[in-house]
């Protein structure tokens, strides 16, 4: 008997059990999902490109739907550090990481079209698109500066490489070359920022550790490393003056590539700069708000100014995206309760309203091959779907009532005067009304212009078929995207309950709420 127990004992020491419960591998669990996904979609391109287009959309939405409902499981579970502390599955990470796979799901409905149109491989295209998508859910919960740089790290690469995807595109292989370029100085910014932060703390990578090591750590090597961070973050959500790369990546790039990288990239370069700025740096909290003050003064300022006077839908939506960056970070600046869910609601209404927006672009542009705004002139007359769809998108984008981007906003400027960040929001209300001008200049020119006056590219638009492989998942897309984009203004009260609770269930930010590093509203 003594000898079975000491056997049993052998076999599982007490080492042994607290690997496995800190491992706590079900925390991965809806990552582990795409992973599969990505593997078996791998395989079947193998089978064929004939295989490939009739298996792989199916096994992209199985992994992804299979994604979204794990993470529902994971709401408002317990909260336990995962592999060795270097992943945290709290209410937060899970908020994020549905946006991002839902950002996959929407930009895979519209993809498909597209895909086959160009003549790429539809089986490699969409494992690359699920490998970025699983750096920017493993970014969102990283909670160690090496799985951070991991996690960034395969989503740039994957991102370089859907970006540079139409090998025939001088343009897309441009884009790719630039962003790949940047990037690559982004990730050597952020490795040098965080051998410091290495440096600074003894020895350990886990950001709690950090935290607590740059509280007694107030020296000019800290200050460096703040900006380094800062600056790699700035990056990834392309805020002023890191976004050199937004406006020439999102022209070039192959459009289903630009609606992914405009929601999932971002919604990951935020989760990362909760995670870094409030659990990091904590004791740096008045010097990093100042610096992303003046960052978000800028974006909102260049971002809406700038995309006056482009003549692209594309490169328009680029500078409207770094407009719109600095409206989220006008909740990021406050560090309020109300600022945290203010950001979370606002990534998940840009989420739909964007992506519907960039829907009804790849529509026009199947049809026709153009990306000018001057040719939508007309365009009610022959495709009232896609003028509509567009024209709510768009107005949600400018924050018109009664629409969702109208709330969002709402949310963000009244955490913002809460807090009396009276700067940002006067700025974010006057770059909003700019906003609308050009939005507004779009939806006129495809409503107000007379059938004589339509664009010849209208003109010779070719008639609506919705029966070619590829056409009606991205007509479902685009119906839910303004669904509820329209809809869900009016009914964003169980949306903003959702944000509160992914704020309420998060510890790191409750922390920084209690310790006066962002004190509540009131």
């Amino acid at each position: 008997m003594l000898f079975a127990d000491a056997v049993a004992a052998a076999a599982s020491p007490p080492e042994l059990g607290i690997t496995v419960l800190q491992l706590n591998a079900g925390a991965i669990a809806p990552e582990s999902a795409i992973l599969v996904a990505l593997l078996i979609c791998l395989l079947v391109d193998l089978a064929g490109e004939e295989a490939a287009t009739r298996w792989v959309p199916a096994i992209c939405y199985a992994g992804l739907g299979t994604a979204l409902v794990l993470l529902a499981l994971q709401w408002n579970g317990p909260v336990e550090p995962s592999f060795l502390g270097s992943f945290l599955a709290d209410n937060l990470a899970v908020a994020f990481r549905s946006v991002v796979a839902a950002s996959t799901l929407l930009s895979l409905l519209i993809s498909w079209r597209y895909v086959e149109q160009s003549g790429t491989p539809v089986g490699e295209y969409a494992a690359i698109l699920l490998a970025a998508t699983l750096g920017a859910m493993f970014l969102c919960g990283a909670t160690d500066l090496v799985s951070i740089f991991v996690a960034l790290e395969t989503l740039s690469v994957s991102s370089y490489l859907l970006s540079g995807y139409m090998k025939r595109d001088a343009r897309s292989g441009e884009a790719a070359l630039k962003y790949l370029l940047v990037g690559s100085a982004a990730a050597a910014v952020f490795l040098y920022g965080a051998s410091l932060l290495y440096g600074l703390t003894g020895g350990s990578t886990n950001l709690e550790a950090v935290g607590l090591a740059l509280q007694t750590s107030a020296t000019p090597v800290t200050a460096l490393a703040l900006v380094f961070v800062l600056a790699t973050v700035a990056f990834k959500i392309a805020a002023v003056p890191f976004h050199q790369w937004t406006p020439d990546v999102y022209e070039g790039s192959p459009t289903p590539v630009v609606a992914f990288l405009s929601v999932g990239s971002k919604t990951a370069g935020f989760a990362l700069a909760l995670r870094l700025l409030v659990g990091c740096f904590e004791s740096f909290d008045a010097q990093w708000k100042v610096l992303f003050t003046v960052l978000a003064v800028l974006s909102m300022t260049l971002g809406n100014v700038v995309a006056l006077a482009q003549t692209s839908m594309k490169r328009m939506l680029a500078y409207s995206s770094i407009g719109q960056a600095g409206f989220v970070m006008i909740g990021l600046v406050c560090g309020t309760e109300e600022g945290f869910a203010a950001m979370v609601l606002y990534m998940a209404a840009y989420l739909f309203m964007n992506l519907g927006a960039f829907a009804c672009i790849i529509l026009f542009s199947l049809r026709t091959g153009s990306d000018r705004i001057s040719d939508y002139a007309g365009l009610y007359q022959k495709d009232p779907l896609i003028t509509l769809g567009l024209s709510l998108c768009l107005l949600s984008l400018g924050g018109i009532p009664p629409m969702l981007g109208f709330f969002g906003k709402i949310y963000l400027f009244f955490a913002g005067w809460a807090d009396h960040q009276y700067l940002l929001v006067v700025v974010g209300l006057i770059t909003s009304v700019v906003s609308i001008y050009y939005y507004i200049s779009v939806i006129k020119m495809m409503v107000v212009k007379e059938p004589q006056e339509a664009s010849d590219v209208v003109k010779a638009y070719p008639p609506i078929s919705w029966t070619l492989t590829g056409m009606k998942p991205l007509r479902a897309a685009l119906v839910a995207c303004v669904l509820i984009t329209a809809v869900g203004g009016v009914l964003s009260n169980p949306l903003f309950n959702w944000a509160n609770s992914a704020v309420a269930g998060t510890p790191m930010l409750q922390q920084a709420i209690a310790s006066g590093v962002a004190a509540p509203v009131g």
